[in-house]
């Protein structure tokens, strides 16, 4: 079993960065693809970032396109997700997944195994 907890949201100005991290428990994290999804209040999950297993490959949502950047660093079993220029409508719950097989990014929600609790992140205008 994997347990993944993400950190690093927040409430920001439009405009504004963060990082969020998300962490997680097993020692085969190296294996695993991982991606970001977001929920906003009366809307479905939706796909933000992913990554493949070695960090060489990596894909965005259009709407995230050029701001946000998603990386891993397997020695701390750490996956991240850099926000830059926020808008309000960037406004949701994040969450962390892990798909525990495969070779590529995946950007489909039911194509992961394992998912963290969320973070909220909240730009203002």
């Amino acid at each position: 079993q994997v347990q993944l907890v993400e950190s690093g949201g927040g409430l920001v100005q439009a405009g504004g960065s963060l990082r969020l991290s998300c962490v997680a428990s097993g020692r085969t994290f190296s294996r695993y693809a991982m991606g970001w999804f977001r929920q906003a209040p009366g809307k479905e999950r939706e796909f933000v970032a992913a990554i493949n297993w070695s960090g060489g490959s990596t894909y965005y949502a259009d709407s995230v396109k050029g701001r946000f950047t998603i990386s891993r660093d397997n020695a701390k079993n750490a996956v991240y997700l850099q926000m830059n220029s926020l808008k309000p409508e960037d406004t949701a719950v994040y969450y962390c997944a892990a798909r525990s097989s495969g070779s590529y990014y995946y950007t489909e929600s039911d194509e992961y195994d394992y998912w963290g609790q969320g973070t909220q992140v909240t730009v203002s205008s």
